[in-house]
């Protein structure tokens, strides 16, 4: 009788040594199944560490629909007064569906990480057999041995994986924090500029209209008339500028706090935050980046599982398939047959040389791409900080120079005025200079507030990508390319 299985057949072992292999391999799946489980939170305390860490903020993951009222109950207390900046960067990181999207990412990378510890599937294969009278019963059991040999190793290289989705995670959480700090100081300096644009309005329609009747009069010359005349058009078109520039703003700030309906009619106060005292004086500002940097660490991570992977690319290149079965055969017209059988695929066409070069591409791509985001780390740094101290000096100037000197020069000019030495068109065009000088403080201050958020967001790193190499398991169970 011949077996009609395509991996051939051994002699039979000895029922008792064959008994006791059997509960070897059998224990062993045992406990190392036992190893791959769930955790309670899907690593999502690291992310809720970092965020209270770094931004003294919570973040919340909507698991359910009692997380789900409790986020909800947290947003409403925040949007019943007027928000800070705090208290905005606060609702995005609970209410922001994006971000419980993102969430949902560390379950699946667990899912994929316990997976990928988990034994294989055992194959099972039932043959019939007739030859005259003679009827021939076949069973087989097969385990994918290479699979269990490498199931430790691969266990190890997911567990790293699921390391870096953690860092991406916690990276997009403070990503959009600093977004959300970015939306709010535009959003509150648009309203600002708002009311000072209609100011500026007011007081060049007022001259609008005096240069009007005077030149009814006599008294002004068509000349006068038109520019005034040309001073409010210009009024006009830049608060509906600034009209527009208010509600983009305001709707960014929106998406980003995850808000609609009555929830957008959210309170902002009238004035951006005073700019601070001092400056930051950071020298060292490139050592702290690549320190604490979490891209330049999700980074080295990559490489590092990439440099796993290619050990296991090379432990496997022989052996890519490689099985182990347990026989029993019956017949109506002999003996039971009994034991077990092996198969491997035998590297005749294809040695794993390209899985091997596949690989080490990989790494060393992973190690260019790891000292890329090393160096535009450094320069990124050192771009937010000028950045930032420019615009603390550019604000702190507007702020004791400009606009104390435009004060100065409209007084003056008001006590010109009550003397009759001036008229009320100098007066006026001096209030639109003082109120232009007070809204370019407030566009100075709005990006000093701008350029510290990038400084901090700088010294934390960009969002990074997600590893090229996909799951571990995919170097044992995905074939290679002779296949």
């Amino acid at each position: 009788m011949n077996s009609p299985s395509h991996l051939g057949r051994v002699a039979p072992d000895r029922p008792s040594v064959r008994r006791s292999g059997l509960l070897v391999v059998l224990l062993a799946s045992a406990v190392l199944a036992g190893c791959a489980s769930f955790s309670p939170d899907a690593g999502f305390s690291s992310i809720e560490s970092a965020a209270k860490e770094k931004l003294g903020k919570d973040v919340r993951w909507a698991r359910s629909d009692a997380d789900a009222d409790a986020i909800d109950r947290r947003v409403q207390e925040l949007l019943a007064k007027p928000l800070s900046v705090d208290d905005a960067v606060q609702i995005a990181l609970l209410n922001n569906r994006g971000l419980q999207a993102r969430f949902q990412d560390l379950g699946i990378t667990e899912a994929e990480v316990v997976q990928a510890g988990r034994l294989p599937n055992p194959g099972f294969t039932f043959g019939r057999l007739r030859q005259g009278d003679e009827i021939e019963l076949e069973r087989g059991l097969h385990l994918n041995l290479a699979r269990l040999l490498t199931l430790p190793m691969v266990s190890r290289l997911e567990a790293r994986r699921f390391e870096q989705v953690k860092r991406e995670v916690t990276m997009d959480v403070l990503s959009r924090a600093a977004e959300t700090r970015k939306a709010y100081f535009q959003a509150v300096a648009a309203e600002e500029t708002v009311r000072y644009m209609r100011q500026v309005k007011q007081t060049a329609e007022a001259s609008a209209e005096l240069a009007r009747r005077m030149e009814q009069v006599g008294n002004f010359s068509k000349l006068a008339r038109a520019r005034e005349q040309a001073f409010y058009a210009d009024a006009a078109l830049g608060l509906a500028r600034a009209d527009q520039a208010q509600r983009a703003s305001r709707e960014r700030l929106a998406r980003l706090l995850g808000v609609w309906g009555d929830q957008t009619q959210f309170q902002l106060p009238e004035r951006l935050p005073d700019l601070p005292a001092e400056v930051r004086n950071q020298p060292d500002i490139e050592a702290i980046a690549l320190s604490q940097r979490l891209d330049v660490q999700a980074a080295k991570l990559g490489a590092e599982q990439t440099a796993k992977n290619l050990g296991l690319t090379r432990t496997t290149r022989f052996i890519n398939v490689l099985e182990l079965g347990l026989v029993r055969n019956t017949s109506n017209e002999a003996p039971r047959q009994t034991g077990w059988e092996i198969g491997l695929e035998l590297p005749l066409f294809d040695w794993g040389g390209a899985r091997v070069a596949r690989a080490e591409a990989i790494y060393m791509q992973a190690l260019h791409r790891a000292a890329e985001t090393a160096i535009n780390a450094r320069s990124e740094v050192r771009e937010a900080y000028g950045n930032y101290r420019s615009a603390y000096d550019i604000a702190r100037h507007q702020r004791d120079e400009s606009v104390p000197l435009k004060k100065r020069i409209s007084e003056e000019q008001g006590l010109r005025y009550n003397g009759m030495i001036i008229g009320v068109f100098e007066l006026l065009a001096d209030a639109r200079s003082q109120i232009t000088s007070v809204n370019a403080y407030i566009e100075s201050l709005r990006d000093f507030w701008l350029a510290q958020s990038d400084l901090d967001m700088a010294l934390i790193g960009k969002a990074a990508m997600a590893s090229p190499t996909g799951p571990a398991a995919a170097a044992v169970d995905g074939g290679g390319a002779g296949h």
